[in-house]
Order: structure tokens, then C-alpha cells, then sequence
């Protein structure tokens, strides 16, 4: 990490790309944007009234802010940080800081982010950070490039002492799937142990009564919720929580490696595998395939987070749908209203927001079948 440019991971392609992409889309959409004076053209007002609707300064009737609103939609006007400066108001800058193993979850997060950014006439810096690099290091980073306010996806939004130092340089932050959100602190997530026990009944509703389990990394909330979920489910239909179906796992797609090697080398393996997230299904197939066993009609996988991973492996895999782009769009904008409450004086309460997910079949699950195994399993 540098103090001048913002660190953006070279190791993850895809990530770098669309950043790319969205800024040589912006650069062409910049050469023909309408201006201020257009929007004023367009609602009938001053650019002096438009500027002060931007501004979300009080002073314009309700009647004319609409109006306004309704010629920025038009026109699909943007505002410029330059042009919000020069009219009163000030540059909102916001980070979005990101720890996370997995590209396919942290690509559709930079695509929501960076849309909703967009949309709010913000800037978005994005800023990597990895255990080396101390979180005080970190904090005073983000204050010498004069951040308004962080995104914290997962595996930062469940560290504490991120969360704190935070706090203390009066930063505010807004976790993003987290599974316990602090009361004092803006949070979007969904309702992981929910989530987690509808799939594990939809498994035990095709069927299956041995049901093994790939929990998530231990440092973040949401794998607790997950783990939660299943062991409701499986305790709700008069089933065992048998240790030996359940491996641990850290979100990556290696140790779904080995999670599911684990599982899979009992000597009564079981006839469905639920791996907390779509790295680690994909992985699990992947094993199922080396063991010569057929996915599903020998072995039932299902994820969790629908990615484009899920998408992208034969069979596709029946996964839990978390709205991710979704979830990273309402952070920014959640945290642009905090940032315009706090220099409006009207702070309010912190908003936790719990979006909805879905279930989602695809080819990776199926009944158990009822004759022996390939491989004489």
C-alpha cells in the first residue's frame, strides 16, 4: 500500500478489468454529459436551485426538488466532483476496503459498488489490505486520502479491532454480510441461518438423511449463522449432527480440497454434501469427480453466494442466491446518508439493512440413489 495511488489487487484480473471498464465508460460518457445548465433548462429553474437539490440542501420546495429530480432522470445527469465543489458542496470520497479470497464474490461486490457510486456522483477508492500491514497503518492511509466513509465486506466487517480504529478517527463504516451487526455500526446482510436451513430441508425433502457439511472460515460471522442453520434443520426433522459429516472449511476453493476429501473418505460417505460457499462446492465437485462418482446422481453438492462460479462448472450448482451486487449497492447507499446526515446535523441511528435471498436448483442435486454406488462405494 502507498500514500498516493490506491491499491488495487494485480493479482485478481477480473477485478482490475471491470475498474478499467468503468472508468473508460465513464471518461466517454463525461465527452457528451448534459450539464448543469441543461438540467436547469430542462425543470424550468435556475442552475443555482438544481446545484442546491444536489447539495440535498433544504431551502427548495418539495414541488421543485421533484421536478429537478425528475430532469436529472431524463437527462441521466451526473454531476462532476469538480462541479459539486465549485457550487458549494463538498467532494464525497468513500473506500472500499477488501480482504477476500474469493474473486468470483469479490468481482460482483466491485460491480455493485462501483455502479451505486457512480449513480450517487461519489468517488470510490479501492484499497486492499492484508494481515501485514497494521491497522493503524491502514486507517491513517484512508485519513491522508481524505475518506468520508468505508465499505467493509467480508471476512473486515466481523474484525473488531478494524471496526474500532475505525470509530476512533471517526470514520464511519458499513458492514456488508455480516452475521452480527454491532448496534453502532450500518450493516447489509441477509438472514444467513435462515438461508442455511431452508437448504439443508430442501436436501432432507429429496431425500437425504446423511448430509455432510463444509463450514466457512471461523473469523467471520456469517459461517457461524450458516453452520446454525444446518444443525436447525437436520435437529427440526429428527436428524443427527454427526461430527464426522462435518469438515472445515476456509472459503477457499483449497480447502474445499480438502474438506471434501475428508468427507468423502468415510467409509458410509454421505449422499449430499452442503458446502458453505460456491468456491468450496465447486471444489467438492471437483473431488466427487476424481472419485469417480457422479454429481448428483451419486452425490448431491449445493453452495452458497451464487457467484458466476456456480455458473460456470458442469454440474451448475444448486446454491443459495445472496444478492451480492445488490448488497454492495445498498452499503454506498446507506453510507452516503449517513455521510449527508452527519454534515446536515441530522445523524440518525444506524441502518441495518437484511436483503432477501433465494434458493436456487440447478443440475448439482437430486434424489439419493437407492443402489450401490460407482466404485462399489
Amino acid at each position: 500500500m502507498t500514500n498516493d495511488v490506491p491499491a488495487i489487487s494485480a493479482a485478481t484480473l477480473s477485478i482490475e478489468s471491470i475498474a478499467a471498464l468503468s472508468d473508460t465508460r465513464s471518461s466517454r460518457r463525461q465527452r457528451n454529459a448534459p450539464t448543469i445548465n441543461d438540467v436547469a433548462a430542462h425543470a424550468g429553474v435556475s442552475p443555482m436551485t438544481v446545484s442546491r437539490v444536489i447539495n440535498g440542501e433544504q431551502v427548495v420546495r418539495a414541488a421543485t426538488r421533484a421536478k429537478v429530480d425528475a430532469a436529472i432522470a431524463a437527462l441521466n445527469y451526473a454531476p462532476s466532483a469538480a462541479a459539486r465543489t465549485l457550487a458549494g458542496g463538498d467532494e464525497t470520497r468513500i473506500g472500499l476496503l477488501y480482504s477476500n479470497p474469493s474473486s468470483s464474490y469479490l468481482s460482483e461486490f466491485l460491480v455493485g459498488s462501483l455502479d451505486q457510486a457512480s449513480r450517487s456522483s461519489v468517488d470510490l477508492v479501492v484499497e486492499k489490505w492484508d494481515e501485514e500491514t497494521s491497522i493503524a497503518s491502514v486507517v491513517a492511509h484512508l485519513l491522508r486520502g481524505r475518506i468520508d466513509g468505508v465499505i467493509l465486506p467480508p471476512p473486515l466487517c466481523d474484525l473488531d479491532e478494524m471496526v474500532e480504529a475505525l470509530g476512533k478517527a471517526g470514520i464511519p463504516a458499513v458492514a456488508v454480510a455480516t452475521g452480527r451487526a454491532p448496534s453502532a455500526l450500518a450493516a447489509v446482510s441477509i438472514d444467513d441461518r435462515q438461508a442455511a436451513y431452508e437448504m439443508t430441508r430442501h436436501l432432507i425433502a429429496l431425500g437425504h438423511s446423511r448430509i455432510g457439511f463444509i463450514k466457512g472460515n471461523p473469523n467471520q460471522t456469517a459461517s457461524t449463522r450458516r453452520f446454525e442453520g444446518y444443525v436447525a434443520a437436520l435437529t427440526e426433522a429428527g436428524l443427527p449432527v454427526q461430527d464426522e459429516l462435518i469438515a472445515q472449511g476456509y472459503f477457499t476453493y483449497r480447502s474445499g480440497l480438502d474438506a471434501a476429501e475428508h468427507i468423502l473418505a468415510l467409509l458410509d460417505p454421505p449422499t449430499a454434501i452442503f458446502a458453505s460457499n460456491d468456491d468450496m462446492a465447486a471444489a467438492t465437485v471437483a473431488i466427487a469427480h476424481r472419485s469417480g462418482l457422479d454429481v448428483p446422481g451419486d452425490l448431491t453438492v449445493c453452495g452458497f453466494d451464487d457467484t458466476s462460479l456456480a455458473t460456470t462448472i458442469w454440474p451448475e450448482l444448486t446454491t443459495i442466491r445472496q444478492p451480492i451486487s445488490a448488497m454492495a449497492r445498498a452499503a454506498v447507499e446507506v453510507l452516503v446518508r449517513q455521510l449527508k446526515g452527519r454534515r446536515s446535523g441530522d445523524a440518525e441511528a444506524a441502518e441495518h439493512l437484511v436483503l432477501d435471498h433465494a434458493l436456487i436448483r440447478r443440475q448439482s442435486d437430486a434424489a439419493p440413489r437407492m443402489r450401490p454406488r460407482l466404485g462399489g462405494r
